[in-house]
């Protein structure tokens, strides 16, 4: 019996050998083979590869590493051309943090696994891709201008939150009311200041035309013409002519030598609802309820233009010097920039979802502002692009004015008043305006505003049948009004 007790055991250390030997021989054949055919070859004996001994573990760990992950351990030829190489760079590691130490399972299946280093050092000649961080200054590198000649890095960086910061408003002291004007029996719809700011005209619906002295605000004159509501006016400075429109569909060249109407302009084919000069050209701009924005020559009163595109009302209109010369609004709440030579579109704004009811130009600056329902935008010229939203006035905007002081003023359809930093968009401040007493609460809205030329006088016309100036306080100072302003991310675009 003790005999055959030890001839088994001779066999089974021998069987033992045998099987390491064959391992060995195994990774040695088929541990580096490309073939799918070599991998599916070779199968460890599960009893094998969980032994204790190191070299068999280690033998399994790099078969199957070998056979799952070799078509991974380099990039494609495409792509690692494309890709500038990790490591090119050869400026010294700063010191890094020390690192809390591997436990014993860990460092022992590092030292296992083939390929693997172990350090992060070791992997600076790889085609991995890094996270690569700029260094924040010349400071603790060898050479100062190594930075320049450094290929462009792929990583994503954030942003930082300087530039998400909107810019700090400028202070601007509070409007005041200074005084109520009435005289006319229906809704003031139209304003227009002389240019030498010493009289100052009004439109309504009972159809009559105003001047008014503006430092008095006596009446001075009534003019008579229109059979409806009176929607646009402007004063000539190079010619003595003031320019109407109506909802009757006229359009009136008043000589204010005579104070008699001396042109007709005849071609809408509905109501007149805005009108403008063109600041160096004898052309005169309106726009109504047919759709379209009309460019007349002043004095031959020839059609020069039919401005066709919009499919809504054209509620508002403005006009400056330079491309686009003309601007307009439309109650299918798009804005269109035109062409004045050819006659055509520049561009089309669509951002606004509701009606586009007022437009305004900085007196100064290239850029202009258009009013929604709740909204409120900014945009640059000439091509139309985004800059700001003007946010918190929720109500109907039915008018914009901004003057050289960049102080923006809005009119709600609900009586709701705001005024904003142009530059910032910040509303610093809010108000109601007061009905006239006797007038229903639902006449108490903004239909028309224009500061004076001055820009330190506002005029406002109001559905209470009205006109309300206002001023800034003089007597307010950053200590008395303080700039009530909170930094905050910037504004939602669109």
């Amino acid at each position: 019996m003790a005999a055959e007790v030890a001839s088994n055991g001779q066999d089974v250390s021998r069987l033992e050998k045998l099987m390491l030997e064959n391992a060995r021989k195994s990774k040695s054949i088929y541990a580096n083979t490309p073939t799918e055919q070599g991998r599916k070859r070779l199968k460890l004996d599960p009893g094998l590869a969980s032994s204790e001994d190191p070299d068999i573990t280690k033998t399994s760990l790099s078969l199957r590493l070998h056979a799952e992950y070799d078509h991974l351990q380099t990039l494609p030829e495409v792509i690692a051309k494309k890709l500038p190489a990790a490591g090119a760079r050869k400026k010294k590691p700063k010191a890094a943090a020390p690192e809390e130490a591997p436990s014993k399972s860990e460092e022992h299946a590092r030292k296992l696994i083939e390929g693997i280093p172990a350090s992060k050092n070791a992997a600076a000649n790889s085609n991995a891709l890094v996270l690569s961080k700029k260094p924040s200054g010349a400071a603790g590198t060898a050479n100062p201008n190594a930075q320049r000649n450094e290929s462009p890095s792929l990583s994503l960086t954030r942003r930082s939150d300087n530039m998400l910061m909107q810019s700090k408003p400028d202070w601007h002291p509070p409007w005041k009311l200074q005084r109520v004007i009435s005289g006319h029996l229906g809704w003031v719809r139209a304003l227009a200041v002389e240019p030498n700011n010493k009289w100052f005209a009004s439109g309504a619906g009972d159809r009559t035309i105003k001047i008014w002295d503006l430092a008095s605000g006596q009446l001075k004159l009534t003019l008579t013409g229109h059979i409806s509501t009176v929607r646009g006016l402007a004063v000539s400075p190079r010619h003595p002519y003031m320019f109407s429109c109506g909802e009757d569909k006229m359009v009136k060249c008043w000589d204010l030598e005579t104070n008699k109407v001396i042109r007709h302009y005849h071609g809408h084919l509905s109501g007149v609802y805005t009108l403008k000069l063109h600041p160096t050209l004898d052309v005169l701009i309106t726009g109504g309820r047919d759709g379209v924005a009309r460019v007349w020559d002043m004095r031959t009163r020839s059609n020069v233009h039919v401005l066709s595109g919009h499919t809504g009302t054209v509620s508002d209109l403005v006009c400056q010097e330079a491309d686009p010369q003309v601007i307009t609004g439309s109650l299918d709440s798009t804005v269109r920039m035109w062409d004045l030579a050819a006659g055509k579109t520049m561009g089309v704004l669509t951002h606004h979802k509701k009606g586009v009811r007022a437009l305004t130009t900085h007196p100064s600056e290239f850029t202009f502002a258009t009013g929604s329902t709740g909204s409120i935008k900014q945009w640059k010229c000439p091509e139309g692009a985004f800059m700001q939203n003007f946010e918190g006035h929720n109500a109907i905007i039915n008018t914009l004015s901004v003057n050289d002081q960049n102080v923006l003023f809005s009119g709600g359809d609900n009586g709701s008043m705001s005024f904003w930093d142009w530059k910032s968009g910040h509303r610093f401040q809010a108000l109601d305006t007061t009905a006239q007493p006797g007038s229903l609460d639902a006449e108490s809205g903004i239909m028309s505003s224009i500061f004076d030329q001055s820009g330190s006088r506002l005029i406002c016309g109001e559905a209470d049948k009205t006109i309300k100036i206002w001023k800034e306080d003089p007597n307010a100072t950053p200590d008395t009004h303080p700039l009530e302003w909170k930094p905050t991310l910037a504004s939602r675009k669109f």
